[in-house]
């Protein structure tokens, strides 16, 4: 509460004080009594203070449900029904905040309603469906009159070709637990060559989201170890989708898992955050001249370098990770690209291609 009385103050600012000092939780609901030691220090006035903190709360409420329309402010008993001799407790919804009204966040959440309408699963879409509903009950007019609103006619996201794999909750709530608590799991995982599932306990390190798939990144149970490239070698990562079942373990990771060298950033530049035959390799192309120029625009990467072979080709050079995507991405350029270098890597594209041709010729 307040260093001082909160009751020596105009209504305006002890409806303000009080939204402050109110508690945020049913568990820590505080009643009329417990209010006043911050809220009047006066002992020759205490009744009248305590008359006014009562109609105070009455009017904090009238707010919120006038402006918000909001019943943000919970009285137990609830609002309107006789106490009946009971001690009536105060507290605040802890979703709710009068910060999220201003037309930048209710545009926040609409344009992640738009991005996301293809790409996140059901039960994810509709926390944010909620959320725009709740914002749209509290100002929807003065927002679509907004020039942040107005954008929303103009914007529209086109599905994927191939929709998000269905979570669930209960899965992902207990992944969620493990991760921020830093706790083991037990999950029963659906190999995606097999039908059964097997148990198995882990070390979660991070969720990696790669187009519309959840990956879940973590360790096998491993003893710790000086050199970091042992540890590595129990890391591993699971599609949500197929973990069937997922209960957190009351027992802390271990301390080597949150080590700065095998932080996800670390375990991205190792290439270990996606299937990879090599951390980094030297990619040479020779790309047909029209075909190049979205690779202007969306380089390969920082060091890309572009030059002109003749009037119907360009070579491009750039240092990648040779991941499964850049693989997928060489084929669908098929007819408009080809690679020089690694020979490797040249050796892989055109067996696919030749796999592919020969399933069309059959």
């Amino acid at each position: 509460m307040p260093t001082h009385a909160i009751a020596s103050n105009t209504k305006s600012t002890r409806l303000f004080a009080l939204y402050q000092c109110l508690p945020r939780s049913e568990a820590d609901a505080m009643s009329l009594t417990e209010l006043m030691v911050g809220y009047g220090d006066n002992p020759d006035n205490f009744a009248n203070e305590r008359k006014n903190l009562e109609n105070d709360l009455i009017a904090l409420n009238q707010v919120f449900n006038d402006i918000f329309y909001s019943e943000a402010l919970v009285r137990v008993p609830a609002w309107g029904k006789n106490i009946s001799g009971q001690t009536a407790r105060f507290y605040i919804e802890p979703s709710f905040s009068i910060d999220i009204i201003n037309e930048r966040t209710v545009f926040f959440w609409e344009m992640l309603d738009k991005y996301t309408a293809n790409y996140l699963p059901i039960s994810f879409k509709q926390s944010i469906t909620d959320k725009l509903t709740q914002l749209g009950r509290q100002n929807k007019n003065n927002f679509h009159q907004s020039k942040l609103g107005k954008w929303q006619d103009y914007l529209i996201t086109l599905p994927s070709i191939v929709q998000a794999p269905t979570l669930k909750n209960d899965v992902m709530a207990s992944i969620h637990q493990a991760l921020l608590n830093r706790l083991q799991l037990k999950i029963s995982y659906q190999n995606k060559w097999h039908g059964s599932s097997a148990e198995r306990v882990i070390y979660p390190k991070g969720l990696i989201f790669i187009d519309n798939m959840i990956y879940l990144t973590g360790f096998n149970p491993t003893d710790d170890h000086i050199d970091d490239e042992v540890l590595l070698e129990a890391h591993r990562n699971f599609a949500v989708n197929r973990i069937t079942e997922a209960g957190v373990i009351d027992k802390i990771v271990p301390d080597w898992v949150g080590r700065d060298s095998l932080s996800l950033q670390y375990l991205r530049k190792r290439g270990k955050l996606e299937p990879t035959d090599n951390a980094q390799i030297k990619l040479i192309l020779k790309v047909q001249k029209y075909a190049c120029q979205h690779l202007y625009e969306r380089p390969l990467s920082q060091d890309q370098q572009i030059t002109m072979i003749d009037g119907t080709w360009n070579q491009v050079s750039a240092t990648v990770a040779n991941t499964k995507r850049l693989q997928d991405w060489l084929v669908s350029m098929s007819q408009l690209a080809v690679v020089i270098e690694p020979s490797e890597l040249k050796t892989l594209i055109l067996e696919r291609l030749q796999s592919a041709l020969a399933l069309y010729k059959n």
